[in-house]
């Protein structure tokens, strides 16, 4: 085994600084027309050019371009643990808190668009904060560094590796030769999607400001808000429908939206993480529907329906707006949303969570063991669109099922012993792992009273859940290290 090329993640790292440094400017402008305090932008904006310059500085004399998983692996973690550290400045130096942890807890649930918050009073924010909190949802989406091989194809041959590490599946879809051309393909997609959700936004009741940050943190599938009680603040049938559209495509896989949108319609309808998940998220929202309808939750029928088919798109597809308060709903509504939380949407979208192509491979798989059950010798290989799943496939997938159960289970005993609930410690845990930021009991709004030690673990969840789990344990491992 090679050793690790230490200038490769150097030059990445100090490349994805300077890029944010240059995001900054739009929020520093953003202050300017305001009139809001430059300091904490423009200490941010110093303190990624800072970091960036030598950091690519060291990184200059590469001489092998190609990296391995090892690299990518390595890359995208910095890269997210990087950015969030600086990315944090703006919430000390603005006064909204004195807490590190705070403010680092804040930033990682908004690049890993977790959507958990520790501020209940986020309408107090400069805005120019509150869009920079939106802004980290909309990076984090696709990916800060599948955004960046977009932009810098230098990258070279480890543009693989860092796609390959960050996004997520099964599989990753190659519909050009070149990986940088996919990434860009699928940046493009992103972005008109944004555009398209502002402007229907602000024909609405949200003023254009609303309407891009909620955009953002929709598409993204991340879930802040303006709004101390979110997307409910505005009080607007119209805008919880329109979110719940956007939301549903924001769960699905951007490579099939995009052939969609370029006259192959028939490449999304036909494919089956697509159906599975249109069936999985209809029979959750009838049934959720039902039963709001038959406990008199909201006066009318309308209401009933709108709020239902909110509440499930938005805990299945990891965005986690609040409409309203999960816990209010009782545990039968509860089991509903740990199960959305804990699938989600597909796979190659911005979604968090297991993904549906993966529930749909177990499902398949445990059925085929069934049928051995009475015929052994059968050979029951795993199909997905009609294409069979190698062995190896279905075997790393029941290692991430595995591996995706155990982070939840051992991350809720964690917050256990720090005098958390049972019932707060599973949710939120799932939730964190899952990205998806509601939670039920005490942290269902705010992680405002969550004491260090689980806000640290969260912190770990989240991560871990946004980088597809192996990405983030597999560096941990005495064997990752080995040459």
């Amino acid at each position: 085994m090679h050793s690790i090329n230490f200038r490769f993640i150097s030059r990445i790292l100090g490349m994805m600084c300077l890029l944010e440094a240059g995001i900054m400017v739009v929020v520093l402008l953003l202050a300017f027309a305001f009139h809001e305090s430059l300091l904490p932008w423009i200490v941010t904006i110093l303190a990624f050019l800072g970091l960036g310059l030598p950091l690519a500085f060291l990184g200059k004399e590469l001489k092998k371009k190609q990296a391995t998983r090892r690299e990518g692996m390595l890359t995208v973690t910095f890269v997210w643990l990087l950015l969030s550290l600086v990315g944090m400045l703006p919430f000390l130096l603005s006064g909204m808190t004195s807490n590190v942890l705070d403010a680092f807890f804040e930033t990682i649930s908004g690049f890993t668009t977790t959507g958990a918050s520790v501020f209940s009073d986020v309408e107090s924010f400069p805005k120019s904060l509150l869009f920079w909190r939106s802004l980290t949802q909309w990076q984090g989406g696709v990916g800060i560094v599948v955004f960046t091989v977009a932009l810098m194809p230098i990258f070279g041959g480890g543009a693989t590796q860092l796609y390959n590490a960050e996004t997520t599946g099964i599989t990753h879809d190659r519909f050009f030769p070149r990986i940088s051309d996919v990434a860009k393909t699928l940046w493009l997609v992103y972005l008109a999607e944004t555009v398209l959700l502002v402007a229907l936004l602000w024909i609405g009741p949200m003023n254009l400001f609303d309407a891009i940050c909620h955009a953002f943190t929709c598409i993204s599938t991340g879930g802040y808000s303006t709004k101390n009680e979110s997307v409910e603040a505005f009080n607007s049938p119209y805008i919880e429908y329109v979110l719940s559209f956007f939301m549903f495509i924001g769960s699905l896989n951007l490579t099939l939206v995009f052939f969609a949108i370029t006259g192959k319609p028939g490449r999304l309808l036909r494919d089956e993480e697509f159906r599975f998940f249109t069936f999985f998220i209809s029979s959750l929202a009838f049934i959720t529907i039902l039963w709001m309808v038959l406990h008199g939750e909201y006066p009318t029928l309308e209401e009933n329906l709108r709020r239902g088919l909110f509440q499930t798109i938005s805990l299945g597809s990891s965005t986690g707006y609040l409409s309203p308060d999960l816990t209010q709903l009782g545990p039968f509504i509860w089991m509903i949303g740990l199960l959305l939380m804990f699938v989600n949407g597909c796979a190659g979208s911005t979604c968090g969570g297991l993904k549906c192509s993966r529930f749909l491979v177990l499902l398949k798989n445990l059925y085929n063991e069934f049928k051995k059950q009475i015929h052994p010798h059968l050979l029951t290989p795993v199909l997905i669109n009609n294409r069979q799943l190698s062995v190896s496939a279905v075997h790393q997938v029941l290692a991430f099922c595995m591996m995706y159960v155990m982070l939840i289970f051992v991350g809720a005993t964690l917050l256990m012993l720090d005098n958390n609930g049972f019932i707060s410690s599973i949710s939120i845990a799932c939730s964190a792992v899952s990205n998806s930021g509601p939670a039920i009991g005490e942290y269902a709004t705010s992680m405002a009273s969550a004491g260090i030690f689980s806000k640290t673990i969260l912190c770990f969840l989240m991560l871990a859940g946004r980088l597809e789990v192996f990405t983030v344990i597999g560096i941990l491992t005495p064997y990752f290290w080995s040459r």
